[in-house]
């Protein structure tokens, strides 16, 4: 089913839940891709133990989807100096959610009580910040549903998933900000900044 062996099937049925999906992810190491950039399937997530924030998010949407949920990614758009951000979307009593992988304190899961995706995606802006404070976070996309690509088997493939990047990169995206809102905005204060700082995993050197 869906591709995956008995062990890898097992694992994501028994990620029944997204708090279960996010308690699992927060077990696996950052993926600093020592190597060069990584776009890994859930099956290698899985057997390397490691993931990066869209590899994260794959994994957390194959789980939903094995356990019968649609498995939406969603994208969030910064200015060219930040890095984007993918998460995965839920549904519970009719408000979105949303599992993440992060290495940082902020950025994390949402619990399901917004009522729209556009909600949810405001709900990451305050946290979204250079390390001189400034806020980057610019727009989100319209879900993207994974399921469009199971014919490419893309929990099991062991080529990395360029294509799912690209599909995000062309979803269409919204704008958050209007030009008067982004001229306004206060940076973070130093405060803000520190938390920002904490990282769960540490770069090997």
């Amino acid at each position: 089913m869906f591709g995956l062996n008995a062990s890898e099937l097992k694992l994501l049925r028994r990620l029944n839940t997204p708090a279960k999906i996010q308690d699992w992810l927060e077990t696996v190491p950052a993926n600093f891709e020592p190597g060069g950039d990584t776009l890994i399937s859930p099956r290698r997530v899985i057997r390397e133990r490691r993931a990066h924030c869209l590899e994260g998010a794959l994994l957390a949407a194959a789980a939903l989807w094995v356990n019968g949920e649609r498995p939406l990614l969603l994208d969030l758009k910064t200015v060219e100096a930040d890095f984007y951000h993918v998460v995965a979307l839920f549904r519970r009593h009719g408000r979105w959610g949303a599992i993440s992988k992060s290495n940082h304190a902020v950025l994390r899961y949402r619990e399901p009580i917004f009522r729209t995706v556009r909600e949810l995606a405001l709900s990451y802006f305050h946290e979204y910040f250079l390390n001189d404070g400034r806020k980057t976070l610019r727009s989100y996309a319209r879900p993207l549903d994974l399921r469009r690509f199971a014919q490419r088997q893309w929990l099991t493939d062991e080529s990395d998933l360029w294509y799912i990047g690209e599909a995000l990169d062309d979803q269409p995206h919204y704008p958050l900000l209007d030009k008067k809102m982004t001229a306004s905005l206060r940076r973070a204060d130093p405060l803000e900044i520190k938390a920002g700082r904490i990282t769960q995993w540490k770069r090997r050197r």
